[in-house]
């Protein structure tokens, strides 16, 4: 990838870098070799009118969706056969067609693998969860945005696309694991002996709570880091030499490459949330573990451990 311009910054993270380019997504994926990236995990502007700096979110809805090929294609090109596009995008109660317009204008491109749900608030009651769980009451967790209507319901969930180039790339299904509840599991279901089972596709991952929205998050539509973390992780961390987010925002994604080691490229148009980006990635830490290999290894040594101690009373 010699022939690049000059990063707007590059962000060095032990080996790894983050390159942020100040430019077009389009101008930038011409620019990259083809087959060049494993990993693209991004959240493009959703068309719904949102006060962005420097674009305009009002677009009729055939230019929308013909952008919103142009570009997918553009990715197409450039991922690995074996790679992942992770698609986000949201919609408005009063036209949920957005998302799965967006879905259907990858088609011509890519396959479309997997649909995950991203749920940013939930309720769960204290008879459904269980005794196991130990709740006192029930339960309402995350963030969302009230809608005042007697139609449409409080939207409490995004979708993330999973496309593929030829709908048959592998995945690390474990390095999200989810420890059984029940211990007995772990014996009766092949595949189990690790302590831990597939998350599924649905990602309970709340905003973090903010104080001022203009300081702590300057950006009217981003998705925490946790996300792109686990779509990276599913993708499988130690396969992914090059990750991209061609809509940068705040850098989320990029936030979730320093913390993974991954190297990073990204696009943004905006200086103003170019500048943040490259902030917010220089202040990276490492993040709390996700419950996977590490907590299956544990789950293992402790489960043999109860069953010698089974075996020795």
């Amino acid at each position: 990838m010699s022939d690049l311009p000059k990063p707007y910054q590059i962000v060095t993270t032990g080996s790894r870098q983050c390159k942020f380019y100040l430019t077009d997504c389009l101008d930038l994926f011409k620019q990259l070799p083809k087959h060049s990236v494993n990993v693209i995990v991004t959240s493009p502007p959703y068309n719904l009118g949102i006060d962005y700096n420097s674009y305009k979110d009002t677009l009729s809805r055939s230019e929308y969706l013909t952008w919103t090929e142009t570009w997918i294609g553009a990715a197409a090109r450039v991922l690995r056969p074996d790679g992942s596009l992770f698609l986000n995008v949201g919609a408005k109660p009063s036209d949920p067609w957005t998302a799965l317009d967006v879905a259907q204008a990858a088609r011509s491109h890519l396959r479309l693998q997997n649909i995950i749900h991203w749920i940013k608030s939930i309720a769960i009651e204290r008879a459904s969860a269980g005794a196991a769980a130990g709740l006192t009451r029930d339960l309402a967790v995350g963030h969302y945005k009230p809608i005042n209507s007697d139609r449409f319901l409080n939207d409490c969930h995004e979708f993330v696309f999973h496309l593929t180039p030829h709908g048959s790339t592998g995945l690390d299904r474990l390095a999200l694991g989810v420890p059984y509840q029940d211990e007995s599991n772990i014996s009766r279901w092949r595949g189990a002996g690790e302590g831990v089972r597939c998350r599924g596709n649905t990602w309970f991952i709340p905003y973090e709570t903010i104080q001022r929205r203009d300081r702590d998050r300057p950006h009217p539509a981003t998705f925490p880091p946790r996300l792109p973390e686990q779509c990276l992780r599913l993708h499988g961390v130690k396969r992914v030499q090059l990750a991209m987010d061609p809509f940068t925002g705040l850098g989320s994604t990029a936030v979730a490459c320093a913390r993974l080691g991954v190297n990073f490229i990204g696009a943004e148009m905006d200086e103003t949330y170019l500048a943040e980006a490259v902030a917010r990635t220089r202040e990276a830490r490492a993040p709390r573990a996700l419950p996977g290999r590490a907590t299956r290894m544990r789950k293992a040594e402790l489960t043999s451990s109860t069953m010698k101690r089974r075996a020795e009373a």
